[in-house]
């Protein structure tokens, strides 16, 4: 059998590594010294002000006296409560996506002729370049969606007559054609990596004009293209709770970082899908997902407070899971009471939990969410508030929905191109500056040595 030596580590590299990491390494201390917010942001959690913008917000404390004080936390797309915006299309017995993705794009919630008229507009758009699939998606396929999801993204860049003109129409017609092909272009990525590399029957459903995002999504991955209301009306709603979280997010700050360059959107959205990827940021729900799982295998009855309690110690102190020391799925960069998106989740996550008869996990979910508070207040200092953030539900609905672990972050990309579309065109639109941060050098000066001197 044939070494692939492309990705061999020789000791030559394990040598020059270490090298590189003692090269690299920064005085702790010098971050404190000269006052640098690592992360941009303070001990609070609060963040640097980079930028303004109309499109999200974030409220997680209020300013009395001068001082600080946590709050219940508030997310607002264009100025509107996400409560109140999910509370709307759910009552009405309609999918949310594509209304709340005219509402970040354009300012105002559509009127019935303006959210049928784009709704088509996006189902015109579900159709991929001829022979992409076959060329393109199906050749060398990646066992991290994401990966394929991105080159995908870069490729249609050769299929574009104006792929670097960065004239708002055109940014827009682009970013509408991204929005409507990343169901395809994930989930046929999934089929291919599971046909080649699995074993599996190969699936490629072409998508349905007449259906919604959340449902054309379900049709094109499942093999009879069958789902009930319930789980379609629940994947809506998690495209919508995923689809904005202001400026200021990992992957949005790089929209913006990568856009003010200048560069075209496929350029812009690869850049975004890279920092997505990122288990610090949209690969958080896998990690719940697979906590869960040794949690469920450790831990002999999952009504016992004292167990689950004394697996969260223990997850703290690195005796569990992977050793990391965290509890995933809590606390959050800018939340510290609670998260809205986790709060609106679990409403509907019991409903679904009865359908699919798993309601003994759902609890198992709920335990956790009240007593790690408890724990982490206790077994480290905390600057601010810890609750469950989205990602804590969301790993749970997508194993209940039966997806596969591989889409559970590019259906965070799915939503989430929303929002990057929204604050490129922001970025575009009022003509910024090339964002360049300062760093300071710490680096002791040299003189240089002849080779035959070194």
């Amino acid at each position: 059998m044939q070494t692939n030596t492309f990705s061999e580590i020789t000791p030559e590299i394990l040598n020059l590594a270490k090298l590189s990491e003692q090269a690299s390494q920064i005085n702790s201390e010098l971050y404190s010294k000269y006052e640098v917010k690592r992360g941009l942001r303070d001990i609070s959690g609060k963040g640097v002000l980079a930028g303004l913008t109309e499109i999200g917000e974030i409220r997680s404390y209020t300013i009395v006296d001068n001082e600080m004080i946590p709050c219940e936390g508030k997310l607002f797309y264009r100025g509107m409560d996400i409560e109140e915006l999910v509370k709307g299309f759910v009552s009405e017995q309609r999918f949310g996506f594509e209304e709340i993705t005219y509402l970040l794009l354009f300012g105002d919630l559509p009127d019935r002729k303006e959210l049928d008229t784009f709704s088509g507009l996006l189902a015109s758009y579900r159709s991929l370049p001829t022979h992409f699939v076959r060329d393109i998606i199906m050749k060398a396929p990646s066992k991290d969606m994401m990966n394929t999801l991105a080159r995908s993204v870069l490729t249609l860049y050769s299929y574009d007559d104006r792929a670097d003109d960065i004239t708002l129409p055109n940014v827009l017609r682009q970013s509408l054609q991204l929005i409507a092909l990343f169901p395809m272009l994930a989930v046929y990525a999934y089929q291919a990596y599971s046909h080649y590399h699995d074993g599996k029957s190969l699936y490629i459903h072409s998508p349905q004009p007449e259906l919604s995002t959340a449902e054309n999504l379900l049709h094109i991955l499942r093999p009879d293209s069958s789902y009930t209301e319930l789980e379609a009306k629940i994947l809506d709603i998690a495209l919508v709770l995923h689809m904005e979280h202001g400026g200021g997010n990992n992957s949005t700050f790089t929209t913006h970082v990568v856009s003010s360059s200048g560069t075209d959107t496929y350029s812009s959205v690869a850049a975004s899908l890279g920092s997505l990827k990122g288990p610090k940021h949209g690969g958080a729900n896998i990690k719940v997902v697979r906590m869960f799982e040794d949690m469920k295998k450790e831990i002999k009855d999952w009504s016992s407070e004292e167990e689950v309690t004394a697996y969260l110690k223990a997850l703290l102190s690195r005796d569990a899971f992977d050793h990391a020391g965290l509890i995933y799925g809590m606390g959050h960069a800018v939340y510290s009471l609670s998260d809205p998106r986790a709060n609106i989740f679990k409403s509907f996550v019991e409903s679904l939990s009865r359908e699919k008869g798993r309601m003994d996990e759902f609890k198992l979910y709920s335990m956790v969410e009240r007593l790690a508070p408890q724990v982490i207040a206790k077994e480290r200092q905390i600057y601010k508030g810890v609750s469950a953030n989205v990602d804590f539900y969301s790993g749970f609905v997508y194993s209940m929905l039966d997806l596969p672990l591989e889409l559970y972050t590019p259906i965070f990309a799915m939503a989430r191109i929303v929002g990057w579309s929204a604050h490129r065109i922001e970025e575009l639109a009022n003509n910024g500056k090339i964002i360049r941060p300062a760093y300071k050098s710490v680096a002791k000066k040299q003189k240089y040595t002849k080779l035959g001197d070194r």
